[in-house]
């Protein structure tokens, strides 16, 4: 009896019961009277619509996990693992290229899988709910640039992981962590003028009201802008968003084309004070020192794992190596990533509630971001109710009801 394979099924299978069960509590947690603080923002009609959008995504993720959860249990145990590798050592490659061409082949696999749902998703829910906006083309683009990004940036990051494991002794895995986490630190400067450009368009804001309005709340805060730009979201979707991204001098503000359509000016600045409150909190930088963290631990826990012969046994390889340790040390991680997952949605919730407060208290004008959370829900057709259980497993920003009772307690003078 493999003990190893017997917890992997229990992993796959657990977690998709427990996702099963959630969506189902959420689902359940629905009701058809509409929540006295967005009367006048909601119509019946349309809060009807929102619930309906919610029901047929999660029956449509239903139904994606229900097909991928067998199809994955199916492949390890019928050997699947071991047929690619048989392919990637076929080509009489040396083991880091070998490794590359394994992972290849199953990203490649797995995202293939994919693009159906994908499709479905883009084309039929999200069309049918007036979200989508992204042509075939931009579609298609968009895979193709994903695909050759990952090739360029995961490729080489598991050329030196491979690389140091298999040269490195016991210390590989602190060396590949402090490898990793300069290599973020390095995505992180350059993502919003190498990486980001590629799928969008960013514009500097015009010289106008909002901007003028944005330099000087900026300026109030003795926070040097550099960059406020208008991304140009409406070319996949009407929805909603504004961002902070990037360090240094490479530091900018995002708003999406859609928000700025739809909001007044002052309702623009206090989603702008949000995402300055982020900054000016520190949680941008605690977010990277509890990413780098993590992959500290998830590393050194890999290093026990590597060329474990029950483990390859539990897949049915019949040789073992680096770069297949890594992807089935997947599969075991699963469970300590969801419980950090947990740990850091409840930080990121925190941080929500404190870049709110920091809005609201420098601003001065509560109405204006409480009008702005409202808009952003309704035009996104978000769900209102969510479960309890569903926010604490998943949900990295407070449910929008709560927002707002805390944003009110604030401008009463609570904390």
């Amino acid at each position: 009896m493999n003990y190893y394979l017997i917890f992997i099924l229990a992993i796959i299978i657990g977690s998709y019961l427990l996702d099963l069960f959630v969506e189902r509590l959420n689902l359940r947690n629905l009701t058809t009277e509409l929540p006295e603080e967005f009367r006048g923002h909601y119509d019946q009609e349309r809060y009807k619509k929102s619930q309906e959008y919610l029901i047929e995504n999660t029956r449509f993720g239903l139904i994606n996990s229900s097909i991928m959860m067998p199809v994955t249990v199916a492949f390890i145990l019928l050997g699947g693992f071991n047929l690619i590798d048989r392919f990637a050592r076929s080509f009489n490659l040396d083991s880091i290229l070998t490794g590359l061409v394994f992972a290849g082949v199953l990203l490649l696999a797995s995202q293939l899988l994919e693009i159906p749902f994908s499709i479905y998703d883009t084309f039929v829910i999200e069309e049918k709910y007036g979200f989508n906006r992204t042509t075939p083309k931009t579609f298609i683009l968009d895979i193709l640039k994903g695909w050759l990004l990952t090739a360029l940036i995961g490729g080489v990051a598991l050329y030196v992981i491979i690389w140091f494991f298999e040269s490195s002794g016991q210390w590989a895995w602190f060396y590949c962590w402090m490898i990793v986490t300069a290599f973020q630190l390095l995505l992180a400067f350059l993502a919003p003028v190498v990486i980001m450009p590629i799928f969008n368009k960013y514009i500097p804001l015009e010289k106008d009201d909002l901007r003028e309005a944005i330099e000087n709340y900026a300026k109030s805060q003795n926070f040097k802008l550099k960059g406020v730009y208008q991304m140009d979201g409406s070319r996949r979707s009407t929805k909603s968003n504004a961002f902070f991204s990037g360090f240094g001098r490479f530091r900018r503000i995002v708003l999406f084309d859609t928000l700025i359509e739809k909001h007044t000016t002052t309702e623009l600045v206090s989603v702008l004070a949000h995402e300055m409150g982020h900054y000016k909190k520190g949680h941008i930088w605690k977010s990277m020192l509890l990413s780098f963290l993590t992959f500290g631990l998830m590393f050194y826990i890999l290093s026990l794992f590597i060329n474990n012969p029950q483990l390859f046994a539990a897949f049915r390889m019949e040789e073992t190596s680096v770069y297949a340790s890594l992807v089935f040390f997947g599969f075991l991680y699963g469970p300590i990533d969801t419980v950090l997952s947990i740990f850091g949605n409840i930080i990121s919730r925190r941080n929500e509630y404190a870049a709110d407060r920091y809005a609201v208290k420098t601003y001065g004008n509560p109405s204006a971001m409480i009008e702005a959370l409202k808009k952003l829900s309704v035009d996104n057709l978000s769900n209102l109710t969510p479960h309890p259980v569903k926010v604490f497993l998943s949900y990295s920003h407070p449910p929008v009801l709560e927002r707002i009772r805390a944003i009110r307690n604030v401008s009463a003078g609570g904390q």
